[in-house]
């Protein structure tokens, strides 16, 4: 091959290496506009935020790398092994924050989360180390006359990608909350560098690599964030259906008539309860329609205050029979409105009350490193927990309130129940 072929080839590695670095730069600053114009982010954003910086700063670096050595007829091999040493380190520290997304995209246990973290974080920091001693020790790769040469050893120091890779496609594939779209997404991008290296070989010298990552990156933020964007967007539409179906559950007619039956016979018996029983009417009825409106958090002393204005207006009719137990050792957290107040009525009106003698009611609140806690136990009636199907229109009030917890604050609500014996309800809101 001449001398000018030789050029020539060179020349189009250089344009199609910086044209790809200068493309890659320009989207993934698009897609960081994208996320940090947004008024509200999810965690999950904020680290994918960092990821996408981090990536235009790593394309940006090599772009640089490529024009300098572009402008150089010769490249001293202390600025080849500099540059590769910071190459080699930019990959495994985006290696890194590409994991910390995932597993903030990913339900995911937390003690086995924790474990594999921790993992994860020790290695980086293993192979970081290992490229640094790699400027003294040269059994990576090493640098002649500007030409850099790989050693056999090289493999070794892309291990750290592939254990990444690894265990986020282990953890896309078993999971069985993700859709199939997002299992593609995960899937494609742990795939996807693994068949550029392959091509890698073939095009010696072109940044092939560079295109695979671009190319997967692409198909996780349309595949995940746009994806799971418009998923959200449809969620606040369910949850603007919920709050009215809540609304219309919690204001039963019978409720209305009885408790404006008991209230107008104190009225002779004892005026100044009856008085104080129709202001706690009037604070339940205002609560419970304000809630259809609102959309944001409330502090739980709000809501255990409207808990307490609905055990009062039961007391009133029920007298002896319900007595209920507050143990309250938190309260400065958030709830959504009118969650916790549906499960007590549950617990009085499908538990307690069932009983002749009536019952009793405890409803505690504690708290641990991870999450605030909501408890509801009655010794009511209790119930076979597999005869029930909670997704029949049925149990529409608990799963009004399900979806609730679940979509304006990611919180859980577990149920336990014995016939005869009781039942109880725990809620967990994460901090």
């Amino acid at each position: 091959m001449g001398v000018a072929s030789i050029l020539q080839e060179d020349i189009s590695k250089i344009v199609f290496n910086a044209t790809l670095c200068l493309i890659g730069v320009i989207l993934l600053l698009i897609h960081v506009a994208n996320i940090a114009l947004k008024k509200e982010r999810r965690k999950d954003e904020n680290s994918l935020l960092s990821f996408f910086i981090f990536t235009a700063i790593h394309f940006l670096t090599y772009f640089i790398f490529v024009m300098l050595k572009a402008s150089q007829q010769t490249v001293s091999d202390n600025f080849i092994i500099s540059f590769y040493t910071v190459f080699y380190i930019m990959n495994n520290a985006e290696a890194l924050l590409f994991y910390i997304y995932v597993i903030q995209y990913i339900d995911f246990p937390d003690k086995p989360k924790k474990i594999i973290s921790i993992i994860c974080f020790a290695l980086f920091a293993l192979f970081v180390a290992s490229d640094i001693v790699n400027i003294f020790a040269r059994f990576y790769f090493t640098s002649v006359d500007g030409v850099y040469t790989r050693s056999q050893l090289m493999i070794l120091s892309q291990g750290y990608q592939f254990i990444i890779l690894l265990t986020v496609f282990i953890l896309a594939l078993v999971n069985k909350k993700l859709s199939i779209h997002e299992k593609i997404a995960f899937m494609a991008y742990c795939i996807i560098p693994l068949v550029a290296v392959i091509l890698q070989n073939r095009f010696a010298g072109y940044a092939i690599a560079y295109l695979a990552l671009l190319f997967a990156i692409e198909i996780l933020f349309l595949f995940l964030n746009v994806e799971r964007n418009i998923k959200l967007r449809e969620e606040e539409r369910k949850l603007k259906d919920a709050e009215i179906k809540i609304m219309m559950s919690q204001i039963q007619p019978h409720f209305i008539y009885n408790t404006l039956s008991s209230i107008s016979t104190l009225i002779q018996i004892n005026p100044d309860e009856a008085q104080k029983a129709l202001d706690d009417f009037t604070d339940y009825l205002r609560i419970n329609f304000s809630a259809l409106t609102e959309i944001k958090l409330i502090s739980f002393e709000d809501e255990l205050r409207h808990i307490q204005t609905y055990v009062d207006l039961e007391k009133v009719r029920f007298r002896e029979r319900l007595k209920v137990i507050y143990d309250i050792k938190v309260t400065k957290f958030s709830v959504p409105p009118l969650s916790i107040q549906p499960l007590v009525e549950n617990a009085i009106k499908h538990g307690i009350l069932k009983k002749s003698e009536g019952g009793t009611i405890v409803l505690k609140t504690w708290e641990d490193d991870r999450a605030y806690y909501v408890e509801i136990d009655d010794d009511g009636v209790g119930f076979d927990i597999n005869d029930v199907n909670f997704k029949s229109n049925k149990h529409i009030g608990l799963n009004n309130v399900r979806h609730r917890i679940s979509s304006m604050s990611h919180g859980e609500l577990e149920i336990e129940s014995k016939v005869n014996k009781g039942t109880k309800v725990v809620v967990k809101f994460y901090k």
